[in-house]
């Protein structure tokens, strides 16, 4: 296990992307002593830590045509547009078992980052059992105006990619002197202001932190990109990144798509391999 963080961005199903470099890590037994997960980072962190290879694909691609998974019957009748239900309790625990025990064994610390609607502030869950801690996952990848708030401890939450999607500086503030960070967004991707912001003030008149955060979320995204920029040349951080702008949108249907940016994926980790271990092991 290397002593170093892995910073995992969202991007909705971009994330198969996320999930091919995951996939050639295993392959290699590349480990991290620190993961923070993003939103559908978050999701692919899971498989990731418990070892099992192409899982996070399959789990984002194997229920698309079901009625009830990824729907707009889901979002009218639940709230949520990837049905809760099915996604973190039916398809984890009868559908495509989680193996508990190897995420049990994993001797580092893995952290699901979500956003307080309250305070509008990044919370960084540390996920110490998978299935107790199942909605700390969750509340990360409830994305706004399309998922329920996600109630813990108290408090509520949604996407963490609201108040922190690239949560590199806090990986380095929590001492890993050395950072991994797999991207979803192409090299040269400039993040736009929101074009839905009157929708967010209406649906979230109760919590005016989170249409406040998404009014600014371009400027925080574009900042981040940049300090991750200074961390790379500084040699505080090791970025894998598609090349090439995909046509996988966030909410995609196309299968073929979703497999060839999955390979994109693993063959861009494989291709970055050598440069990967020379670094964290330097």
């Amino acid at each position: 296990m290397y002593n170093a963080g892995l910073v995992l961005e969202g991007g909705g199903l971009k994330g198969v992307y996320t999930a091919g470099v995951l996939d050639l890590f295993l392959d290699k037994g590349i480990e991290f002593s620190s993961v923070y997960g993003v939103s559908a980072g978050a999701c692919s962190m899971c498989s990731y830590l418990s070892k099992q290879r192409g899982r996070a694909f399959d789990v984002n691609v194997d229920y698309l045509d079901t009625k009830y998974y990824c729907s707009m019957r889901s979002l009218l009748s639940t709230g949520d547009l990837f049905h809760a239900d099915i996604c973190y309790h039916l398809i984890p625990e009868y559908l495509y078992p989680y193996d508990y025990e190897t995420f049990d064994r994993y001797e580092g610390k893995a952290y699901s980052v979500a956003t307080d609607i309250v305070t509008g502030r990044p919370e960084y869950f540390r996920i110490r059992d998978m299935k107790k801690d199942i909605d700390k996952i969750r509340a990360s990848a409830s994305l706004p105006l399309v998922s329920r708030n996600v109630k813990i401890d108290g408090g509520l939450y949604l996407d963490g990619g609201i108040s922190d999607a690239i949560p590199l500086q806090k990986s380095v503030m929590d001492g890993n002197r050395k950072n991994v960070v797999v991207m979803t967004k192409e090299e040269g991707f400039v993040r736009k202001p929101t074009t839905q912001l009157a929708l967010l003030k209406a649906r979230y008149a109760r919590y005016p932190k989170v249409w406040e955060l998404m009014a600014e979320r371009h400027i925080n995204y574009n900042e981040q990109v940049a300090y991750i920029g200074r961390q790379q040349a500084a040699g505080a951080a090791f970025v894998i990144r598609p090349a090439r702008k995909s046509s996988v949108g966030r909410i995609e249907k196309d299968v073929e798509k979703l497999k060839a940016l999955y390979r994109q994926g693993y063959e861009d980790a494989e291709s970055h391999c050598d440069e990967l271990l020379a670094y964290l092991e330097a």
